[in-house]
């Protein structure tokens, strides 16, 4: 499984990397709260830079939206290898509440991207490299019904992460009660 890279490169020095990490820190927090218009002076702000230092990684708001969907979804293929030595159902349960956290803030910036560019085909292809390994283990154990395919798991958690919910709580209860319904019996 390779790390799909984005456009920006994370820069060598100890304290520019530190800037840039936080810069994508700040950045996904701000796009997850007040989607793919939020102030680029604000994102500098709340990484503690100053709009030179973002510009200097970042040149254009694309770049920057390339740069933390890439970080997130490389963040979900790490889950994935880090849930290796986890019982089946664990494993892909542990990815898919992660995909959850990931995709619940994402969904401005992943509509602002165009699908059909390079950088979005290598995300998809990570995503299902880390995933699909955890359903068919799952699937192998027995834990997992026999005809759930990726595809119908990430529509499903698409699909469930596309409404609001009174708290994070509420959102990983229903969660819970879809993942029920993979189980085998």
């Amino acid at each position: 499984m390779a790390e799909v890279r984005d456009a920006a490169r994370r820069p060598l020095r100890a304290d520019a990397r530190r800037n840039y990490d936080a810069l994508l820190a700040a950045a996904a927090e701000a796009f997850g709260e007040k989607g793919t218009g939020a102030s680029l002076d604000d994102i500098a702000k709340r990484a503690g830079v100053g709009p030179g230092t973002l510009y200097r990684n970042f040149p254009t708001r694309e770049a920057l939206f390339q740069a933390v969907y890439t970080e997130e979804v490389n963040q979900l293929r790490e889950i994935a290898v880090t849930t290796v030595g986890l019982p089946p159902w664990e494993a892909l349960v542990t990815w898919l509440d992660r995909f959850v956290d990931y995709i619940v803030p994402k969904r401005a910036v992943l509509e602002a991207l165009s699908q059909e560019s390079e950088m979005f085909r290598a995300c998809r292809i990570s995503m299902h490299e880390a995933g699909e390994p955890l359903l068919a283990a799952a699937q192998k154990a027995e834990e997992v019904r026999p005809d759930v395919t990726f595809d119908d798991l990430l529509r499903m958690v698409s699909g469930l992460t596309s409404t609001t919910y009174v708290d994070s709580a509420q959102r990983r209860k229903v969660l819970a009660l879809a993942l029920d319904g993979l189980r085998t019996r």
